[in-house]
């Protein structure tokens, strides 16, 4: 099971992401996110997965919209700090070398970063933060977008279906 840790000071912002990141943890990097392009006095984002045993394709495409949130909102980019290896692999597989700073150490001075309480939301909002976040990472490159296409269509179709078709009972989406 993993979790989410944060702290701010002097407008660092730290995420960090601990055990094994799925899916039901997307909306709390969203609120994150919210909360972090609502501030004033934002110097820079660092994203700690130095503790993350894996993490799923949806945090992936929701720490990718960090990178390109904080690229459009404060023109900056964040620092993501991996020491696991497949966890880095993963990263440079998925482009995020062309979206933040990879590093194998956390910047001095940064603080201890607090937990922030899991995020509930609707399973169709969740599905829509599933929906964008694997268009964010196919966005990112050509092999994203070839590895992703199928579980987008899949994902809208099953929205639209149900779009459509209120009273039938909602499917699972495939796991992501």
């Amino acid at each position: 099971m993993g979790k989410i840790l944060y702290a701010e000071q002097d407008g660092i912002f730290v995420l960090r992401l601990e055990g094994d990141v799925r899916v039901t943890l997307g909306p709390t990097i969203t609120t994150f996110l919210d909360n972090l392009v609502k501030c004033s006095d934002f110097n820079s984002v660092i994203v700690d997965l130095r503790q993350a045993t894996g993490v799923d394709s949806t945090a992936l495409g929701l720490l990718a919209k960090i990178s390109i949130k904080c690229k459009s909102t404060f023109d900056a980019i964040p620092t993501i700090v991996s020491t696991n290896e497949d966890i880095t692999r993963i990263l440079m597989s998925m482009g995020f070398d062309q979206v933040s700073h990879l590093v194998k150490e956390l910047p001095e001075g940064c603080c201890n970063p607090g937990e922030i309480p899991e995020q509930w939301v609707s399973e169709d909002k969740l599905r829509e933060q599933v929906l964008e976040a694997h268009k964010i990472l196919m966005s990112l490159n050509e092999h994203n977008r070839l590895e992703f296409k199928d579980l987008v269509e899949a994902l809208e179709h099953e929205r639209d279906d149900e779009a459509e078709n209120p009273d039938l009972p909602p499917r699972r989406a495939a796991s992501c």
